[in-house]
Parts: structure tokens; C-alpha cells; sequence
């Protein structure tokens, strides 16, 4: 599993990055205006992430607009700022079309709010480089996110999407909406290629009580023998 940055936090992703785990990160504008960003200043923030996390890291940057040939256009524009940007579109019918546009054009695409089989399996022929179902909005609605997403993951891998994604790259699920650690453990344990998580998520997910008493045992011992 790789795991991708849920944020638009520019000191969370140099943090995250230097600890040589980071694949990947996933913002959008709500992120951004978190941290009090503009929307006009959106482009050259993403280029800033994009920039700290070096070429290899594809960072995903979400569209917000609605109709196919405005999400091409703004795809375009978000591509164009560095190589590994992966433009994000919702999944619907104008997001499928503007996909397999932009998949033709060597772009790669992110699909997001992805809740079902069907809708996966439509993303992926459509050419999405990766599909993102979210687990907490299903726990939100108290429905089982892990059992949504290992469905998903399932149908995925039982088929071949190479012909449909850019220079034949394998689709790849992204657990998304990730607010727990066990919901780490258990999209692992069934095969999800990629969970993003906050920086909050990843930072619990260092920690493990044993892990704490075995270092200060050994800084006690080490006491000791000085």
C-alpha cells in the first residue's frame, strides 16, 4: 500500500515527505481554504506542493467545474503546471466524458465520490488512473465504507483497464475519506492500492504503545551502562 496526503498544508507535506514514505498527495480548494487560501491563488499552491514532493509524486488537484468541456479546459490548465499533476473529477456523467478526453489527451485523472461497483468499473473504462471511494462518507450515513471499497477493489482486480488509461498504466484504487487507523489495517488486508489520510491519520499511524515502552526501556537501560 502507498499512502498519499490528505491536505493542502504546505509544513504537513514537507514533514510527511521527510519521513521517505509519502507516494502521494490529494488536495482540492476546501483543503485550501483551510489554511486560508484563494481560489485564484489555487494553481500556484498546487505548484508549490508539486515542487516539494518532486516529480514521482503524483499530487491530485480537483476540478470545480461541472460540465465535460469545462472540466477538460481546467484539466488542461491543471496539468500544465507540473508533470505529476492527476486532475480530479467527480463521478458522473459529465466527469466520465471529461475523462476519457482528457485520458486521450495523456492527462491523468483521479476519479472521485466514487460509491459503487458499477461506478468504478464505468471510471475505469473510462480511463481514470485512479478511483476514489470514500469509506467515511458511508460510515457517515452508518453503512460499512471498508465492505464498499473491498467490493470495489475486488471487481477492479479481476479485470485488465490498461487499454483504457494513459500509456497502459494499471488503475489503482485510492481509500479515500480515511479517519481511522484500522481503516489503514483493513483497506491493506484486502489490496487497496493507495490510502490518503490527513496528517493527523499518518502521524497515529507511526505510533503503537509497545513501540513507545520498548524505547523508553531502552533509553532506561541505556542509562544504565553510560
Amino acid at each position: 500500500m502507498k499512502f498519499f496526503l490528505d491536505t493542502a498544508d504546505l509544513a504537513e507535506i514537507e514533514e510527511a515527505n521527510s519521513w521517505g514514505a509519502l507516494a502521494g498527495v490529494t488536495t482540492n480548494p476546501t483543503l485550501y481554504s483551510r489554511i486560508g487560501g484563494k481560489l485564484d491563488d489555487f494553481h500556484g499552491h498546487i505548484k508549490k506542493i508539486c515542487d516539494i514532493v518532486g516529480e514521482d509524486c503524483p499530487v491530485s488537484a480537483e476540478s470545480v467545474a461541472m460540465t465535460r468541456d469545462e472540466i477538460v479546459a481546467d484539466g488542461r490548465v491543471l496539468a500544465a503546471i507540473a508533470s505529476n499533476v492527476v486532475v480530479k473529477v467527480p463521478t458522473c456523467i459529465e466527469g466520465l466524458a471529461a475523462t476519457r478526453a482528457l485520458a486521450d489527451e495523456g492527462i491523468r485523472v483521479n476519479m472521485t465520490l466514487c460509491f459503487s461497483v458499477p461506478q468504478a468499473i464505468l471510471a475505469a473504462r473510462a480511463g481514470a488512473r485512479y478511483i476514489s471511494p470514500f469509506i467515511g462518507r458511508f460510515d457517515d450515513i452508518s453503512e460499512d465504507g471498508l465492505d464498499q471499497v473491498q467490493q470495489i477493489v475486488q471487481a477492479i482486480g479481476n479485470y485488465d483497464f490498461t487499454d483504457n488509461t494513459v500509456n497502459g498504466e494499471q488503475v489503482e484504487i485510492i481509500a479515500a475519506s480515511i479517519r481511522s487507523a484500522n481503516h489503514v489495517t483493513q483497506c491493506a488486508l484486502f489490496g487497496a492500492d493507495i490510502a490518503t489520510v490527513p496528517f493527523n491519520v499518518m502521524k497515529k499511524l507511526v505510533k503503537h504503545p509497545l513501540t513507545d515502552a520498548g524505547i523508553e526501556a531502552f533509553l532506561n537501560d541505556w542509562e544504565k551502562v553510560k
